[in-house]
């Protein structure tokens, strides 16, 4: 079986961060680990409060990992402070990380900043160059690279770290189309789906994205496929919680003896 690790923050809700990853490699067929970042007392109507892992701990979580089970794609997502990202790209390149998917959460649905400007700074500097895709919504985009169009944002950022880039134009938005660039553009039309039930999306579909090139897939078709998982787990407007709910991961793994 192929291997994916997230290396993100833990949502005590379940439905974002580190369980929505793990949620995520389970249903596209690949055996999920997890590094955590931070701990958050969070549900579906906001985050409570955050504490942030130790760096020492974060190197024991990342080195347990890469020396026994060594993972076949790697998925990051939210990292707060600069230290542990200069600690989670150290980590990386020691063991030759491969296919390493980053989620750059840095802007909240509210607007509101969720790392400071060091902390992005950096995440720019150690974290970009080695990835393989980067994933940010239109919010993020701007932050990184001072555009809002998603064809210009993603094709500076391509130039300036050599990743791909899929910038993503559901959040907040009237369509589900999102563009991607890896020297070339594609844009992928998606389905824009009525429902207020999308805590967690782009946690899913970085780490679907993760699970496909675990399992082989090139770029454009493991994104393609992310695509259509994200389009399943909202389609079934799984309706938990007060706020803005999760998403149902497990949609496609119905089965009637075990779901009794």
């Amino acid at each position: 079986m192929k291997t994916a690790l997230t290396i993100a923050g833990s949502d005590s809700s379940g439905g974002a961060g580190i369980q929505a990853d793990l949620k995520t490699f389970l249903a596209n067929g690949v055996y999920g680990m997890s590094a955590i970042t931070a701990l958050t007392a969070q549900n579906t109507c906001g985050v409570r409060s955050v504490l942030n892992s130790t760096p020492e701990f974060l190197c024991d979580q990342l080195d347990a990992i890469f020396e026994d089970i060594f993972p076949d794609a790697v998925k990051i997502g939210m990292v707060s402070s600069a230290k542990l990202i200069e600690i989670i790209a150290a980590k990386l390149k020691f063991y030759g990380a491969k296919n390493i998917v980053v989620d750059p959460v840095m802007v909240a649905t509210s607007g509101a900043k969720l790392i400071d400007d060091d902390a992005i700074n950096t995440l720019k500097a150690k974290l970009f160059p080695l990835a393989k895709i980067l994933t940010p919504n239109l919010p993020e985009l701007e932050t990184i690279t001072a555009e809002n169009d998603a064809e210009i944002g993603a094709k500076k950022i391509f130039e300036q770290y050599g990743c791909a880039v899929l910038a993503k134009g559901g959040h907040g938005h009237n369509d589900a189309n999102d563009f991607f660039y890896d020297g070339a553009g594609k844009w992928f039309f998606g389905r824009k789906i009525d429902t207020l039930n999308t805590h967690g999306t782009g946690c899913t579909l970085s780490s679907a994205i993760a699970a496909n090139l675990a399992k082989g897939y090139d770029l454009k078709t493991s994104v393609g496929r992310a695509k259509s998982y994200l389009t399943g787990a909202l389609s079934t407007n799984l309706n938990l919680g007060k706020g803005s709910g999760p998403l149902d991961h497990g949609f496609n793994l119905r089965d009637a003896d075990f779901n009794d």
